[in-house]
């Protein structure tokens, strides 16, 4: 059995760049807490290889190119081996004390505690729209205390829970249907804004609507797979009005918290491109399926 007192999964999908200065500041958590780092990575031998030099420590498990997140989190899942797993991405940056923290409030509040996230990619406008556009509610302040919801990418369980709920882990599932599923079976889901993680994922204009249409894309196909074309087509005609309430939705929340008002501004611009390539990939996702867009969010 494993020493540690957390087990922390990094799916690794974005390449070497990103990684570096994920598994860097996991490093330095352990001034506080034994954490046993397991990166799954579907970039390819050579990232691994570079991984094990760098990282001698980290748990290294090897995906086929092409595995999606929610899969490869579930091999991270089965390869922890600490009682408690905590879920990050590999562009997030944790701050010293984050995985203190995070057991700190699992022993207080409840077994199932997210936090928040912050733009760290804070010197280029592509950057601070493309948070802005995903991550609107996931700024702090959020209310603390029992919640509907939690990030995906700022949360910890114990791993027993998470073995209990295996039938709703992998298949393409993100993480509102464990969450769900854990919330059906009696846990409370329990939001401590103060744990908080940086962000810190550089796109260009391209590779962000690319993103944005993949996701929405895996979302409606998944959404209406066992639909009938009637709505099917219904739920994709539909989808012609999301812009306006995407972006409408992402500036209240953000005037709402009173923060990055002035990014926001100069974002307007970006955010009505990015909310289009949403809308557009949900309207393919419901008339045409997933296909392998899945694969494709990074």
């Amino acid at each position: 059995m494993s020493a540690a007192a957390l087990s922390v999964v990094v799916p690794s999908v974005n390449g070497l760049g990103d990684l570096i200065g994920c598994l860097e500041a996991l490093e330095r958590q352990g001034q506080d807490v034994d954490v046993e780092v397991v990166v799954v990575d579907r970039c390819g031998e050579g990232v691994r290889r570079a991984v094990a030099q760098r990282f001698p420590d980290a748990r290294i498990v090897a995906a086929p190119s092409g595995t999606p997140i929610p899969d490869m989190r579930v091999l991270g899942f089965d390869a922890a081996t600490a009682s408690s797993v905590a879920v990050i991405e590999d562009h997030v940056i944790v701050p010293p004390g984050w995985a203190k923290q995070l057991l700190d409030a699992q022993r207080s509040y409840g077994p199932v505690v997210g936090g928040t996230v912050v733009n760290a990619a804070t010197t280029r406008l592509v950057d601070w729209a493309a948070f802005l556009c995903e991550y609107s509610h996931c700024i702090p302040p959020l209310p603390a205390g029992n919640a509907e919801w939690l990030t995906g990418n700022n949360v910890i369980y114990p791993r027993s829970l998470l073995q209990q709920h295996r039938a709703v882990l992998g298949g393409g599932r993100w993480e509102n249907q464990l969450h769900e599923s854990l919330r059906r079976g009696g846990v409370t889901l329990v939001c401590r804004p103060e744990i908080t993680v940086g962000h810190k994922k550089h796109y260009t204009v391209g590779e962000y609507l690319a993103q944005r249409f993949w996701y929405a894309r895996s979302y409606a196909g998944a959404r209406v797979a066992e639909a009938r074309a009637g709505k099917r087509f219904a739920y994709g005609l539909a989808a012609f009005a999301l812009p306006p309430v995407l972006f409408y939705r992402t500036v209240t929340r953000v005037l709402q918290k009173g923060r990055h008002r002035r990014e926001l501004v100069q974002s307007v611009p970006l955010l009505l491109l990015f909310v289009s390539s949403w809308a557009l990939g949900e309207v393919v996702g419901y008339w045409t399926g997933p296909g392998d867009s899945l694969s494709r969010v990074c």
